[in-house]
């Protein structure tokens, strides 16, 4: 009797055995397929040249998506100028001549002005991190999908990694008033370029690789980057050894990753969620990895390099106020330009505020412990 119950049992587990295992056939033979495809191939382009920390930001982030895929999805990112200008990224991941790239959304101004309000101007007093946080939760996600769909961009975009505060630029003396710019042929891009010209300056836009070139060849008198690190491996100290720190032209920008869209939504929603979660890990590398590598290059400009650095005076940076402001006005016929505009603005006055209330100045704190010995920044009256 015991015999007979068994029977049914033991077939039972025959059965589930043998499901078990093919289903673990099953389950092994997906992969064994995929694998058999062979990864995924992308090839991209930063919009920097291969010496500056910016494309090693390209290179981070491009890792750890290989990585975090296991090599499913394998992204080869190549330096400015390898296969396009660096201001023709946009067009260049659009036509799907590259499969995405790494820039900032202020080299397409060309194509629609707008793009500029992604870090080219004052930001309403945010910072970079503040501005992504618009970005992602305050509208500007949406705003930029409309702004990409209206000029034909097909491209799917990730802003990311917040920039401090951009210096006034690099110069052959120290500017004490706004009217030492009147005349001066100088380097920068996006809505800035309305700013130093409201300021007196003949602009002109180029990318990073080649403005101390420029500047070397007598091209330009003064010019603006980015930061201390960048500066410094594009040669910015062989060509001038004044830098005036603090401004408003850009004290929120921040880095685009980009996509072709088709290639990007072709992807398994595995590895799209992978990229995803990737840009804000890279932002965040990429904050820690410029405070550590910034402020070390800072101090080497003013030891090795023999740079002075001077804080940019007050009556300059309000001067940089009205003439951004002046400049937004005459985009006033753009109708997604105002729109982000309202947008920021309505972000800015309760994050800022909250922000200015809360957290305490530095300063103090910097200055009763390391005060005395501190390099600091000259100041220049106007």
């Amino acid at each position: 009797m015991n015999t007979q119950q068994d029977k049914p049992q033991a077939s039972r587990r025959k059965f589930l055995t043998g499901a078990a295992t093919a289903g673990g056939v099953a389950a092994l033979g997906f992969p064994m397929i995929a694998s058999a495809q062979g990864p995924i191939s992308m090839r991209w382009q930063s919009t920097w040249p291969a010496k500056d920390i910016f494309h090693e930001y390209a290179l981070d982030f491009a890792k750890k998506v290989n990585d975090m895929t296991g090599g499913d999805l394998r992204i080869e990112v190549l330096p400015a100028g390898a296969v396009v200008p660096a201001f023709g990224l946009l067009d260049a991941v659009t036509k799907g001549t590259l499969d995405g790239g790494h820039g900032v959304l202020v080299y397409h101004y060309g194509k629609q002005n707008a793009l500029a309000l992604w870090g080219s101007g004052p930001a309403y007093g945010m910072d970079a991190n503040q501005l992504l946080s618009w970005h992602k939760y305050g509208g500007g996600k949406e705003l930029l999908n409309k702004l990409y769909a209206s000029i034909g961009a097909n491209v799917v975009s990730f802003p990311y990694g917040p920039m401090p505060t951009q210096p006034f630029g690099w110069f052959k003396k120290p500017i004490t008033k706004a009217d030492d710019m009147k005349g001066m042929k100088f380097r920068t891009v996006g809505i800035s370029i309305d700013v130093y010209t409201g300021l007196g300056a003949a602009v002109n836009a180029l990318p990073g690789g080649e403005i101390v070139p420029a500047m070397d060849r007598g091209l330009l008198d003064g010019a603006e980057f980015n930061n201390a690190t960048s500066d410094r491996l594009l040669g910015f100290p062989d060509v001038s050894k004044v830098c005036m720190l603090q401004s408003y032209h850009q004290n929120a920008e921040q880095f685009e990753i980009m996509f072709n869209k088709g290639k990007f939504d072709a992807l398994p929603a595995k590895i799209k969620a992978i990229i995803e979660n990737a840009v804000e890990a890279a932002s965040q590398d990429m904050s820690w990895k410029a405070i550590d590598r910034y402020s070390k290059d800072y101090i080497e400009l003013q030891t090795k390099d023999k740079v002075r650095f001077y804080r940019t005076p007050d009556s300059i940076l309000q001067r940089q106020l009205e003439t951004y402001d002046a400049a937004a006005k005459k985009r006033s016929d753009n109708a997604i330009f105002v729109e982000i505009e309202k947008s920021q603005r309505a972000f800015a006055e309760r994050a800022v505020r909250w922000d200015l209330d809360t957290n305490v100045n530095r300063r103090m704190a910097y200055n009763h412990y390391f005060g005395k010995q501190a390099a600091k920044p000259e100041a220049k009256k106007s």
